[in-house]
This record gives C-alpha cells, sequence and structure tokens, in this order.
C-alpha cells in the first residue's frame, strides 16, 4: 500500500502510520543543525509581493515504491513552475542559520590591560502510474478531476481539483494510498477554498535512469496573496510532536508569524566551558523547556540576518546562485526582473533570511501558519557564549580577587544553565568546577603554626 503525506509530512517527512566583551564576537565552536532533531522537516520559503517559491527538503527513507505526497496548493501548477532544487543548498543554509556556540578566554589579570575591552577574534510528457484504464470514469464520478500531469526529475506529479473530500479520499484509497481517519476533515476544509492538490510520487524507471540514490527537494513557485503554510495534514495522525524548521527569504526584512506569537529563543547567555563537548543535549533540553513555557503555542525565532555577512559565521553565506535556485529571484540580474521594482547595488546581496522552528501538534496548532514580511532588518542569533578562566599559576595582588570573581561568574552560570535546560544543580556542578578549584581539592592547603594561625607572619 501507498502511503499519504500531507503537506507537513513533506517538511517533517513523518508517514502517516565580568571581562567587557565586543558584541558578537569570538571562536565560533559549535552549531544545532536540524539534524538534532528526530524527524525534523526542513521547508525553504522565498517570498516577495505575491511571488512564492517553496522548497521542501526530503529525507523519506523505506521503500520507495511506497513513497507519495499531497500538498495543497492555490493554483493549478504548470509544469515550468515545479523545479528539482539541491539538497546541498538546504544544508548550506541550516548550517549558516543554526544556533552557535562562541567562546572567549580570560586575559592573565597579573598583565598590564591597556584597553577596557576585549579583543575580538573571529577565529513535457504526462505522470505515469496514477491508476488503471478505467481511472477516468471512476475520476468523474467522485468528482476528482486531474487539472494537469507531469514527469519533473524522478518525480511524477499530477495536480487534482475535488468537489468534495470524500470523492478524493476514495479516489486515492482506489489508487492504493493509504488515508488516515479524519483525513477527509482537514481535506474539506481546503476543498472549500478552491485549494488545488499538488500529488506527487517516484517514478522509479526516471530515477535509474537519473542515478541518484535519495530523493531531492522539490520547489514550486506560484502567486499568491496568502502568504501562509499548510501543516494540517500531517497532524491527522502524527505520532506525538512534530518539528518543523523553516527558512524564508526576503528582501525586506524579517518574517513572523501573525496567528502565532513568534518568539525569540534565548540568546546570549553564558554557560559553564564543559557545555562545548555537550551542546547537542543542551540546545535539545534548551528548546523543549522553551517549548513547555510557551505551553506549545509559539513559533521560535532562532536567526534572523542580512545574508550579506554574518558574526560569527558558522558557514559561508549563500552565493547568489544558491539562493536565486532557492527562489530568491530579486537576486537575478538587474535586466532579469525590471518588472520587480527592486533596486540593488549590482554586487550586493538584498536577501534577509529569517529561521523559525515550531513543535507542533495538532491541538496545540489547530490551524495553518501564516506569516508577515516586516521591514524588521535588527540581527537576532541564538548564541551561547563560554568564557574560558585563565589557567596559568602567575602570582600577584589581582590574582585572588580575580579568581573570587571568577568563582561568582561560575556559580551564575551553573544557574543560568539549571534555568535553561531544567537540569539540576547536582547533575551540572560536578562538570563545572574551576581549574584552581580542582588544584585546591587535590592539594590541600598545609595547616599553619598555632601561632601563625593567630597573629599570621
Amino acid at each position: 500500500m501507498k502511503k499519504l503525506f500531507g503537506w507537513i509530512s513533506l517538511l517533517t517527512m513523518a508517514l502517516f502510520p565580568a571581562q567587557p566583551a565586543a558584541a558578537f564576537c569570538g571562536f565560533y565552536v559549535a552549531k544545532a543543525d536540524a539534524s538534532l532533531f528526530n524527524n525534523a522537516s526542513q521547508v525553504v520559503l522565498a517570498r516577495h509581493e505575491n511571488k512564492t517559491v517553496i522548497t521542501m527538503a526530503n529525507d523519506y527513507q523505506g521503500d520507495l515504491k511506497e513513497f507519495a505526497m499531497v500538498v495543497p496548493v492555490p493554483e493549478v501548477l504548470k509544469k515550468e513552475q515545479i523545479h528539482i532544487a539541491n539538497q546541498k543548498d538546504i544544508d548550506h543554509l541550516d548550517a549558516y542559520t543554526a544556533p552557535r556556540l562562541v567562546e572567549y578566554h580570560d586575559r592573565n589579570p597579573c598583565e598590564e590591560i591597556a584597553f577596557m575591552y576585549e579583543e575580538a577574534v573571529i577565529g513535457g510528457r504526462g505522470a505515469r502510474g496514477f491508476g488503471g484504464a478505467g481511472d477516468g470514469i471512476k475520476r468523474k464520478e467522485l468528482g476528482v478531476k486531474i487539472e494537469a500531469a507531469y514527469t519533473v526529475g524522478e518525480y511524477d506529479i499530477l495536480v487534482l481539483s475535488a468537489k468534495e473530500s470524500g470523492g478524493l479520499v476514495k479516489w486515492l484509497e482506489m489508487n492504493d494510498y493509504k488515508i488516515p481517519k479524519n483525513a477527509d476533515q482537514v481535506l474539506e476544509s481546503y476543498i472549500k477554498q478552491d485549494t488545488k492538490f499538488f500529488v506527487a510520487k517516484i517514478n522509479l524507471e526516471e530515477q535509474a535512469k537519473a542515478g541518484f540514490t535519495k530523493l531531492r527537494p522539490l520547489s514550486m513557485a506560484f502567486e499568491t496573496p496568502k502568504f501562509m503554510l499548510p501543516i494540517r495534514l500531517g497532524t491527522v495522525n502524527a505520532n506525538g510532536p512534530q518539528d518543523l524548521i523553516i527558512y524564508t527569504l526576503s528582501p525586506k526584512g524579517r518574517v513572523e508569524t501573525t496567528n502565532y506569537r513568534t518568539v525569540k529563543l534565548p540568546s546570549g547567555e553564558e554557560l559553564p566551558p564543559y557545555i562545548k563537548k555537550e551542546f547537542k543535549p543542551f540546545y535539545k533540553d534548551m528548546f523543549a523547556t522553551s517549548v513547555q513555557k510557551e505551553e506549545m503555542k509559539a513559533v521560535f525565532l532562532e536567526y534572523a540576518w542580512d545574508m550579506g555577512w554574518c558574526d560569527p559565521c558558522a558557514a559561508d553565506p549563500l552565493s547568489k546562485k544558491q539562493l536565486v535556485e532557492l527562489g530568491a529571484y530579486w537576486e537575478l540580474p538587474e535586466k532579469d526582473h525590471k518588472e520587480t521594482g527592486l533596486r540593488k547595488r549590482r554586487d550586493s546581496i538584498n536577501t534577509y533570511v529569517t529561521r523559525l522552528h515550531v513543535r507542533y501538534t495538532g491541538e496545540k496548532f489547530p490551524d495553518d501558519l501564516k506569516f508577515q514580511s516586516t521591514g524588521n532588518r535588527d540581527n537576532f542569533q541564538s548564541r551561547y557564549v563560554l568564557r574560558h578562566p585563565y589557567t596559568g599559576d602567575d602570582q600577584c595582588e589581582e590574582m585572588a580577587p580575580y579568581r573570587k570573581r571568577v568563582q561568582e561568574r561560575r556559580e551564575k552560570e551553573m544557574v543560568t544553565l539549571a534555568g535553561l535546560t531544567g537540569w539540576t544543580m547536582d547533575t551540572i556542578r560536578p562538570k563545572s568546577l574551576l581549574p584552581f578549584e580542582e588544584v585546591d581539592l587535590q592539594k590541600p592547603k598545609p595547616r599553619l603554626p598555632w601561632y601563625q594561625r593567630i597573629w599570621g607572619d
């Protein structure tokens, strides 16, 4: 039996069954990418005016004969509106926008400091296989119409319209698609909005000719006044919460959700340096704690930045060619998009990227995601700071107060870490010992004579 993907199944690929420092400087040491989260889906959403390009990453694992997807779309798409994208471009965008750690190293407190700031170091044929010879009659009886049929790369694609959800469900079941219970209720809501359905499955012959072993991402371009992303189909029989990472590209500025709150994740917090080796469990638990605090009713902002630069850089910014491939058509040469009315310098990058992360269920997110492009170009990134104390054995008058400050700083770092993750202090403290505390524990100080304990030296 073939299995039906909802729109969000494309996205999730879940089958239905105390020293001052210059801001944003330091050594980049680690990142948290989409692979951190099980079954996390990725979608790139490029949008300007009413033009939208959606690119859906595909990490399907299993028998390709059983792969299929169903995506609600606002119009009947022509073949030239469908495109095979490059997974490497999405991976690059993921790396560029990923939450990251940075680290600093304290100076020797015994040395003369000639300045009061920390120096920054940045380290054309129809699709085949959709039904048998008698399918045309059945489709008419069921109110299902094939509006278009294409083969694009390794995908056979149909664009369907339907008069009512029961007929659409029946037609899909007749063509060996397994429909989850209650899917007709969600499909009916789209049909009432005159939504079309983009249905794709694998053309094994074409895939064999191309020599690809993994499914490539699919892009589709269309015009619509609605800036939104349908997610409800994928929640019909999802097994638990799903993670969705949305990368939006816009020439204007930050993108935010309008029907759910957009919340910034904690950023800039100072953490014990041992987190460098445990960044993945830290970030997963920090995100889970943030979701819990918001009662799973918010979309989280992980990154918002002008694509022309980054600081610190988890990866190089994407090239114009890569951005255009992902739908940022405004980055084409001036002669290719005069009608857009965009003005930009010849060699400049004019794309602003926003990374949103949402964990959701059908109960907590009963509506599709709706967005707006804002003029806000303020930079934001999920960034966490590690400060390493000076560990030399120099001795001077400043060393004792410095170590006291470091101990106070470390205590604050541990409390912050516990608050962000829900970890206990008993778990955190043994991993957060300072180097000179470890020395003190291993080499107890000699006991002074009684008269020195009274009168000192």
